[in-house]
């Protein structure tokens, strides 16, 4: 099945079809070895392991911004972002992990570090010798990131942290923490700060480990009295929200590139088994309702993808994106989950044993539709956003 089709639609260009082809290679020839499965423990082993292989491979310059700081470009290319989310998605959810929270974790850095921020922390997440985690959300703060409640409290030249953070991916394996926390300069989400926290600071603890569906390293951190120099803020006291969004303007739409890189890997194994599977004396694939499923599949990952790289084209156009993100992360993550439970059902028996790719996708694809903002959540922005563009039309009409 050819992968690369959507390769020369307009919105991308010819190195990124180059690069797209040239990781789908390597992929193929190093990814597919990795056991994605085990204690936590022992999945935060394989993930370390393939930062250092992605970041041996040369693929993490791409999850980066500056190349003084070891980044492919000044800026981080989104397209190719989410062309390597895809890819890698389609091989391997560990994978994808691994490069995307390499990307979320030191976004941050990339665009409000300082000069020395960047020079100590970007160069090891491009290397793969650093891991990067990106710590947010809380028990009681999780799409609405306002309602924080973690504190970093100012103490002379530091700050002092107390309060607790979950669903951290990499949490417990990270080298260091893209940290958001309420500093009190207003309420709501303009008295939030963000920090660079690294792993071994006094005070940071790794309080559980989290076994979730989907095979991925997570935690939940404790912060008692952990204090951090002031240098460790990134951007202005009190702008952390503004940190935080513009940090997932840039990868929330290579998180619908991921589900895409997921549902074509289901349509593959679909395809695969409809025209190999014998029932009745003919092939599965030679029923109506089976040819419906498979058209189904592919009309709704090509619009998917349609919007997910409309999304990326704008943001590396220095367009704002915020709604067409959103658009891009709903679409892809629900019809993704659409598309491999057809896949699974084509399966039949066989797509519901542990260990076959339609049930490994199955896994993988139920928290996308989650985390970096809930489907209910993309609807709200989306629906607040074209109010607000409708209105500011009317009133200059």
């Amino acid at each position: 099945m050819d992968h690369h089709n959507h390769l020369d639609w307009p919105f991308l260009e010819a190195r990124h079809k180059v690069l797209a082809i040239e990781l789908d290679q390597w992929a193929v020839k190093y990814i597919h070895a990795h056991q994605e499965e085990g204690s936590v423990e022992d999945l935060g082993n394989a993930c370390r392991s393939l930062v250092r292989q992605l970041g041996d491979g040369g693929w993490l310059k791409y999850a980066v911004g500056g190349t003084a700081y070891g980044g492919s470009a000044e800026t981080i290319d989104t397209r190719a972002v989410c062309l390597i989310r895809e890819t890698l998605a389609r091989h391997s959810g560990l994978a994808d992990f691994a490069f995307a929270m390499q990307g979320l974790g030191s976004g941050a850095i990339s665009l409000f570090g300082s000069h020395e921020q960047k020079q100590r922390y970007l160069k090891g997440v491009a290397a793969g010798s650093a891991v990067a985690a990106f710590a947010i959300s809380e028990p009681e703060a999780g799409s609405d990131v306002a309602a924080l409640q973690c504190e970093a409290r100012k103490d002379g030249d530091a700050y002092v942290i107390n309060g607790e953070k979950t669903w951290i991916s990499n949490g417990g394996i990270a080298n260091f923490y893209v940290l958001f926390a309420r500093t009190g300069e207003a309420a709501g989400a303009r008295g939030i700060t963000a920090f660079v926290v690294d792993a071994n600071t006094p005070g940071l603890e790794i309080a559980e480990r989290i076994d979730v569906m989907a095979p991925h390293p997570l935690a939940r951190l404790a912060f008692k009295n952990c204090r951090v120099a002031s240098a460790q803020r990134l951007g202005e006291s009190g702008q952390g929200f503004k940190v935080a969004m513009a940090t997932l303007d840039i990868f929330r739409s290579s998180v619908a590139a991921a589900a895409i890189g997921f549902a074509r890997r289901a349509l593959e194994e679909a395809l695969r088994r409809s025209t190999s599977r014998k029932m009745f004396g003919q092939t599965l694939s030679d029923f109506q309702l089976t040819q419906a499923k498979l058209a189904k599949m592919a009309t709704d990952i090509d619009s998917a993808a349609l919007l997910t790289y409309r999304a990326a084209w704008l943001k590396d156009r220095g367009m704002p994106v915020t709604v067409e993100a959103a658009m891009a992360k709903m679409t892809a993550t629900e019809i993704a989950q659409q598309a491999i439970d057809a896949a699974l059902q084509i399966f039949g028996a066989l797509g519901v044993v542990k260990g076959e790719t339609v049930e490994s996708l199955y896994r993988e694809i139920r928290p996308l539709r989650i985390y970096e903002g809930a489907t209910e959540v993309q609807q709200l922005i989306i629906a607040r956003g074209i109010i607000k563009a409708f209105q500011e039309s009317e009133k200059n009409a």
